[in-house]
């Protein structure tokens, strides 16, 4: 199997935009690892073998898609496993519960991943676009193998464009129930998608062919909050303020 290899990301802050609530927040981050690359087909298949249906027919640089956030959360355990590491999660039933001491290989917090894509730039792309992600304008019908484009002052490939990547946050608890957030933009969107600041979710059963995740590493003392996230205050944010839109799912 191709090794996981991962950068080091050094502390920094990172000011998150929400849209939808036009809400600005800043994050202050501890150092931490995020992979250079997405999960490819070849490290899915090599780690959780027949557990993955497109096992038989992975491609070594291809990034793994249409996969769940479910399965992306196991993949990490399996990982961490593989290596000697401690899971970072445990289960019981469909709630995972991240344990933010743990050293072993996770999805990255939101704020962890807009810090690691935007690697000090403070536009939407950290360089022009034709050189650093894969989008519409090229007319793919499916991704495109990892590193093929220039990569951030990170040294991340692909963070923006290519596939969309699961982080490990709730989108809006109160508004979409257990969504959670994906990030970067996929080989079908234009430039309005292909963002560093654009948020989109979905449920954690759900996949798309254009949607992947890469691995973060990183212990932090306390039990319920590190790098951005905290289980209070999703807890906050599942209390629904005024009249929930129609078809919008409150979290209780």
């Amino acid at each position: 199997m191709e090794d996981i290899e991962l950068a080091r990301i050094p502390a920094g802050s990172v000011t998150l935009h929400d849209a939808r609530t036009r809400s600005r927040r800043t994050v202050e981050l501890e150092p931490f690892e995020i992979g250079v690359f997405a999960v490819t087909q070849e490290q899915m298949a090599e780690i959780l073998g027949d557990a993955w249906p497109g096992s038989e027919r992975a491609h070594p640089r291809r990034p793994a898609t249409d996969l769940t956030w479910q399965r992306a959360v196991h993949f990490c355990n399996a990982a961490s496993e593989w290596e000697g590491l401690e899971p970072a999660y445990s289960y019981d039933g469909e709630t995972v519960t991240w344990h933010v001491d743990s050293d072993g290989y996770r999805l990255p917090t939101e704020a962890e991943w807009e810090y690691a894509c935007r690697a000090g730039s403070t536009g939407p792309h950290y360089g022009l676009l034709g050189d650093i992600a894969w989008t519409a304008a090229d007319g793919l019908r499916a991704p495109h193998d990892v590193g093929g484009r220039m990569p951030n002052l990170f040294g991340l490939f692909d963070t923006l464009g290519n596939v969309w990547e699961w982080c490990w946050d709730l989108l809006d608890p109160a508004r979409y129930g257990d969504y959670r957030v994906f990030r970067g933009g996929g080989f079908a969107d234009d430039a309005f998608s292909v963002r560093a600041g654009v948020r989109r979710g979905g449920a954690p059963r759900m996949h798309h062919d254009d949607l992947g995740f890469r691995l973060a590493r990183g212990g932090f003392d306390g039990s319920e909050a590190a790098q951005g996230w905290s289980a209070a205050a999703d807890r906050e944010r599942a209390e629904v303020d005024g009249p929930v839109p129609f078809g919008w799912t409150p979290l209780r």
